[in-house]
């Protein structure tokens, strides 16, 4: 069995359904993400494990402890649960050591040390306990929120976005930081967030959340990779999705003959490659020969951003496929290293690495 079991969760605001019938279990000490669009119902269902609100139908079980069953519901008091929210929702007037401590019985033994302890565990220094939230910077913040969640010993910790508000170099080092504390401390997580990379690199498992539903539900490799449909796989990353042929294994495509994971056969069908499979060379005009079903294209744009760089590719030379003229001249995007990216007007070789997805 396992720790976290939520079978058949419901709620309406109203006409509005926020959830539409949510199943999802999570084992102990594993680290699950919950990605998808604004207004999916993503923190909706957090309140609801959280027990801030009742489901109107299903169940969430904790380590075989029903929390939620229907409109009976354990209070959030009573649940052993942490959240850590987007803001931090420190408390302004307390110090840090208060603010970490808030959960935690006045008269506890050796609170203080625990404290420091905490504070320590989350890379804060101890010289800090005595400062208030606003002398904090928002990493800091973050951490102590954590800390603070973190001294009730929860069984379960929920993440709302707790990375939004951090630049992008301080994003990646906490996110990093958390996950390794929490696997450490062994407990289960949940993190709630729109930001993909951050899903993929933080979890071990991922669900994709749209209309107050789950599309899919997989590790992170299985759901960039393989994807259930074009939402997923747009939201999940870049996806060049193209139609093929099918048949023993490859596909016929405006990219040419492309393996495939699938041995079905079928006459019209889509693909999805990552832009990252599609390797680009440079060559020339008068180098466009090669091999029967070698690939050329020629650069119409090129955006710099840094350690990769982004380029559209019009094909030269494509096969015909189902469906080629509606996409023969439509550019593909490709990401290569930005420092030895071609310019505009160059000509490239394309060629595909490991296997393209076939949709259902």
């Amino acid at each position: 069995m396992s720790f976290l079991e939520i079978s058949g969760l419901t709620k309406h605001y109203g006409p509005v359904a926020a959830l539409a019938g949510i199943d999802l279990s999570a084992a102990s000490g594993s680290r699950t993400a919950i990605v998808g669009p604004s207004g999916c119902g993503k923190t909706t269902l957090l309140r609801l494990i959280a027990g801030f609100e009742a489901p109107d139908q299903g169940r969430v079980v904790l380590d075989g402890e029903v929390l939620a069953n229907g409109g009976h519901a354990v209070p959030a008091h009573r649940r052993g649960i942490g959240l850590v929210a987007q803001d931090g929702a420190l408390f302004p007037h307390l110090s840090i050591a208060d603010n970490i401590g808030f959960g935690m019985a006045r008269g506890e033994d050796q609170r203080a040390e625990r404290i420091a302890e905490l504070a320590y565990t989350v890379g804060l220094d101890k010289a800090i306990l005595k400062r208030r939230p606003h002398q904090l910077s928002g990493g800091q913040q973050q951490r102590v929120a954590l800390a603070r969640a973190m001294a009730m010993k929860p069984r379960l910790m929920l993440l709302d976005e707790p990375f939004s508000a951090l630049d992008t170099g301080l994003r990646a080092s906490m996110r990093k930081a958390v996950a390794e504390l929490l696997e450490a401390a062994g407990i289960t997580t949940i993190l709630v967030t729109h930001d993909q990379a951050e899903a993929l690199s933080f979890a071990s498992q991922v669900a994709v959340m749209r209309d107050g539903k789950f599309s899919q539900i997989g590790t992170p490799r299985e759901l960039y990779l393989q994807p259930k449909d074009r939402m997923v796989a747009e939201f999940l990353g870049d996806a060049i999705i193209l139609p093929a042929k099918i048949s023993d294994g490859f596909a016929t495509s405006s990219l040419g003959r492309i393996a495939v994971d699938s041995m079905e056969r079928r006459d019209i069908a889509r693909i999805m490659l990552r832009p990252e499979q599609v390797q680009v060379n440079r060559t020339s005009r008068e180098g466009m020969s090669g091999p029967p079903g070698t690939i050329f294209a020629e650069v119409t744009d090129s955006e710099f951003a840094g350690s990769m760089c982004t380029i559209a590719v019009r094909l030269l030379n494509n096969p015909d496929p189902p469906d080629a003229a509606a996409i023969g001249n439509t550019p593909l995007m490709l990401r290569k290293p930005g420092i030895d990216a071609p310019a505009v007007g160059e000509i490239v070789r394309l060629t595909v690495s490991g296997k393209a997805h076939v949709f259902a």
